[in-house]
């Protein structure tokens, strides 16, 4: 269900820019009884410094439409596009209005973005056409049900991280070391798949579904050389369906553990023993708006997700910065590839020069631990390797 409360106010489009201080429009939102997605700190502040300006015209891209219908299918990435030479300045261009929107970032298919360009900045508002299109422009507040939260569209294709939301982790050393393992599987088999039963030694509290890795590999800093956390490889998830006690009428040797039974809800790969197991994280859906650093970044790729040598667009990469460094889920960063230091190749032995370091495309966090985080590639014009750097847009 669907719940609006509008002030309206009919607009010509010759008198849409005189009239805009009349015309309030804003994102569609989730009231503050609900759950709302979160604003960071430096969302909220870049709101309110540009909630009455918006963005200078020179950010516009050069086709930028003065009106667009959401589109099923669409996401915030590619209609920022549409918009902006520089898509991650998203909520400067909304001019979020933080007295009626509790999450700026929900946008939803059949609204009608409104581009106003006045005085030399441009926003973005939301509207409906009356009377046919190309007539008349109706601006209006609107709030929305949390109901309705689920029709909202994507930061970026979901399809291509919604896996990694949870599959992809990375943990200290000490966390995997003593982590519950499969000590056994059904009938001795050598593996195991979907609906057979792997028995666990371990501390499992009161934990009831488990996800299951395999081979942590080490995630080095390039720079420092250090450990930053041990990336494992998803192999599946699991029930626990029995505690670890000796059944009636058997009797467990004295100081000989019982296991737990699990039950192997799905699996990516064979089931085997000696797998580690971690509790089952919740596969974080909500939207998030891409944006810029709050502070400047200096950061490389340390691996590429998988076996994957290069890394194109739409692939997975693990960045040695993190929270602690402020980064967070919506981050854009830009990419670079390293230049070369070659000898000057102009002149018989000639100097050492260092080639300009070249961008190469950005990269979208949405998945951050402490030291590390996960972020999908986009827009790159050459493959990207382990060692290149990403750095403030």
């Amino acid at each position: 269900m669907t719940f609006r409360f509008r002030r309206s106010a009919i607009v010509q489009p010759t008198a849409a820019l005189n009239c805009a201080a009349l015309a309030l429009a804003v994102l569609a939102a989730v009231p503050s009884v609900t759950q709302a997605f979160p604003i960071t700190p430096a969302e909220r502040s870049t709101a309110q410094q540009v909630a009455s300006r918006g963005v200078p015209l020179s950010e516009l891209a050069e086709n930028a439409p003065d009106t667009y219908t959401v589109k099923r299918g669409d996401t915030l990435w590619h209609i920022s596009g549409m918009f902006l030479k520089s898509p991650w300045r998203w909520p400067e261009l909304w001019g979020m209005n933080l007295e009626q929107i509790h999450n700026p970032h929900l946008i939803y298919p059949g609204q009608l973005l409104v581009l106003e360009k006045i005085d030399g900045m441009a926003r973005l508002k939301l509207g409906t056409t009356v009377g046919g299109v190309g007539d008349t422009v109706k601006l209006s507040p609107s709030i929305r049900s949390e109901s309705s939260e689920t029709s909202a569209i994507s930061s970026i294709p979901m399809n291509l991280i919604s896996p990694f939301l949870t599959d992809a982790m990375i943990f200290d050393s000490t966390q995997m070391a003593t982590a519950p393992r499969i000590v056994a599987v059904q009938e001795n088999r050598m593996m195991v798949e979907r609906g057979d039963t792997a028995y666990v030694l371990g501390d499992l509290g009161n934990t009831r579904n488990w996800q299951i890795f395999r081979q942590p590999k080490a995630l080095v800093d390039p720079d420092t050389k250090e450990v930053l956390g041990y990336e494992a490889r998803y192999v599946g998830s699991a029930e626990r369906k029995q505690e670890g006690e000796a059944r009636p009428g058997a009797q467990a040797p004295a100081g000989v553990p019982v296991p737990a039974s699990f039950t192997i809800t799905s699996n990516k790969e064979d089931v085997a023993t000696g797998d580690r197991l971690a509790p089952a994280t919740v596969r974080d859906f909500a939207p998030f708006v891409p944006h810029q650093p709050a502070s400047p970044i200096n950061g490389k790729i340390v691996s590429l997700y998988g076996d994957a040598m290069t890394a194109g667009s739409n692939q997975i990469v693990s960045l040695n910065r993190g929270a602690r460094d402020g980064l967070e889920r919506g981050t854009v960063l830009a990419l670079w590839h390293e230049g070369a230091v070659q000898r000057d190749k102009s002149v018989d032995k000639g100097q050492l020069i260092k080639l300009p370091d070249e961008r190469i495309g950005v990269v979208f966090v949405f998945r951050v631990f402490d030291r590390m985080s996960y972020g999908l590639v986009l827009d790159t014009t050459e493959p990207t390797i382990p060692g290149d750097r990403v750095t403030q847009p």
